[in-house]
C-alpha cells in the first residue's frame, strides 16, 4: 500500500539514521510504497547527506526533504508546518496514499490534516508527550503568554491526534497506560506499543575487527588498563551531564583507571567545562563524535554505559534509543529509574543497575557494586535486547498496523 511517512526530524539526523530508516526500509522490503516528507538541518555534511539518498533510494523509497527552520524561534515553526501541511496535501492529490504516518506532535498537525479533509488514515506514532516535554525540558516557559499559548495548543490538538487516529503507537507500556488513564480505554484498544528498536545485526560485537578496535583506543589515547565508562548521544536538556560526571567522580576514586568516554556530536567545550566545574581531570574525559556507521566501534570500547534522564512525566512514555544499541552490544548499563519501561528491563538486575535517585547513598550502592556489573554476561544483556528491541518486530508490529487499519 502507499504510505505517506511525515517526520520534523532529518532523516540525515542520528535519530532519522537509527529510528526511522530502518523501520521504513524494512516496510518497502514488505511491499508497501513509501515516501517520506522530513525537515533537514543544514549544518549536517553533505556526504552524510548523500549516504542517505543512497540509502532510500536503493530501497525503493522517495523523498521530499524540508529544510528546517530556527528563526525567528517561534514562528519559523508555524512556517515549517506550513510547508509540511501544504506538501503533504500536493503529494496526496498526486499519490493517493492509503496511509499517513506521522512521526510525533508537528508532523501529527499534517496528518490529521490529511485525515479529516481527504480521509487517509491516520497513524499517531506519538514517540513521546510532547508538549509537556517542551515544559519540563525548559524549552517553553509559561510565564511568557506566548509559550503559554502554544502549550495550550497543542494540548487541544494531542486530544484530537488520539481522537481521530485510526492507529496509536506509544514507545512503552508505561506510556500507553499514560494514554488509558488520560483518554480512555478506546484509544488505548487502538494503542500499539512498538520500543525504539534496533538493528541487533548492525549493533553486535561480532561484527567487529579486533584490529579497529585496538586502532581506535590508541587514536583516543586509551591505555590498556583503563577502565571505559561511555555515554552516547546528545548531552543537556533530558539528559543529566552533571548527575553523570559526579557519578564518575565518585567512581573514579574506587577505580583510579576508570575513564569517562562521550561518544557524542554536541560541543566537547560544553562536556569539559562541566568536568572543570566538579573538578575533574579533563585528560580523564574524552569526547568524539562516531558517524553512524562507526557507533557500535566507539560502544564496543566501553566496560559499562550510563545514561541518566529526568525522571518527569513525560519521559513515562520514553524508550530511549541508546538503551537498545547499548543493550545489542552486551555492555551492562547503569541508569535511573522512572524512564519509560526501564523498572520492567532491569527487574532482574542481568543487564545493569536502576538507581532510585542521584544521591550519594545511590551513587555508592552501585559503585558498591560495580565488581558484579562488569561481570554480568554480555550474551544475557544482549539476548535481552533481541528480545525487547528487535527491529524485526518493530517492523512486522508496523506493517500489522497498516494492514489492519486499511482491511
Amino acid at each position: 500500500m502507499k504510505i505517506l511517512y511525515v517526520s520534523y526530524d532529518g532523516m540525515t539526523d542520528a535519530l532519522g539514521r537509527s529510528q526511522v530508516i530502518p523501520y521504513l526500509v524494512g516496510l518497502s522490503a514488505k511491499g508497501h510504497t513509501i515516501h517520506i516528507i522530513s525537515c533537514e538541518k543544514s549544518k549536517i555534511p553533505r556526504e552524510e547527506t548523500l549516504e542517505v539518498e543512497q540509502i532510500l533510494k536503493e530501497n525503493r523509497i522517495s523523498w521530499s526533504p524540508l529544510p528546517f527552520s530556527t528563526r525567528p524561534p517561534w514562528i519559523s515553526k508555524i512556517l515549517d508546518v506550513l510547508k509540511i501541511k501544504n506538501l503533504s496535501r500536493k503529494l496526496h492529490l498526486r499519490e493517493n496514499f492509503d496511509v499517513v504516518h506521522c512521526r510525533s506532535y508537528i508532523a501529527a498537525l499534517a496528518g490529521l490534516d490529511l485525515k479529516l479533509k481527504y480521509g487517509v488514515k491516520f497513524v499517531f506514532d506519538m514517540r513521546g508527550f510532547w508538549a509537556n516535554e517542551r515544559i519540563e525540558g525548559d524549552m517553553w516557559n509559561l510565564e511568557n503568554p506566548v509559550y503559554d499559548y502554544i502549550y495550550k495548543y497543542f494540548k487541544r490538538k494531542e486530544k484530537e491526534f488520539f481522537s481521530h487516529a485510526d492507529a496509536v503507537v506509544s514507545l512503552t507500556h508505561n506510556g500507553k497506560g499514560v494514554i488509558r488513564e488520560l483518554f480512555g480505554e478506546s484509544v488505548a484498544a487502538r494503542t500499539t506499543v512498538i520500543p525504539c528498536c534496533v538493528d541487533t545485526r548492525f549493533f553486535s560485537r561480532e561484527n567487529l575487527p579486533r584490529e579497529k578496535a585496538s586502532a581506535l583506543r590508541k587514536e583516543l589515547g586509551i591505555k590498556k588498563d583503563d577502565l571505559i565508562i561511555s555515554y552516547l548521544g546528545s548531552v543537556g536538556t533530558w539528559y543529566m551531564t552533571d548527575e553523570m560526571l559526579l557519578f564518575y567522580k565518585k567512581l573514579k576514586s574506587r577505580f583510579p583507571h576508570a575513564r569517562f568516554l562521550f561518544i557524542s556530536g554536541d560541543s566537547p567545550d560544553f562536556i569539559m567545562k562541566k568536568a572543570r566545574l566538579h573538578a575533574i581531570d579533563e585528560t580523564d574525559i574524552i569526547v568524539s563524535r562516531a558517524p553512524r556507521k562507526l557507533v557500535p566501534l566507539y560502544l564496543s570500547l566501553s566496560a559499562v554505559s550510563i545514561f541518566f534522564i529526568r525522571p518527569v512525566f513525560s519521559k513515562r512514555a520514553s524508550s530511549p534509543t541508546k538503551q537498545a544499541e547499548i543493550m545489542s552490544m552486551g555492555i551492562p548499563l547503569i541508569c535511573n529509574t522512572g524512564v519509560g519501561d526501564t523498572d520492567m528491563l532491569f527487574s532482574d538486575e542481568k543487564v545493569g543497575l536502576v538507581l532510585k535517585d542521584f544521591s550519594d547513598e545511590q551513587f555508592n550502592r552501585a559503585i558498591d557494586s560495580m565488581e558484579s556489573v562488569l561481570k554480568l554476561n554480555p550474551d544475557e544483556i544482549r539476548e535481552k535486547a533481541v528480545k525487547v528491541f528487535n527491529l524485526d518486530d518493530g517492523v512486522n508490529s508496523y506493517d500489522a498496523i497498516y494492514h489492519s487499519i486499511t482491511q
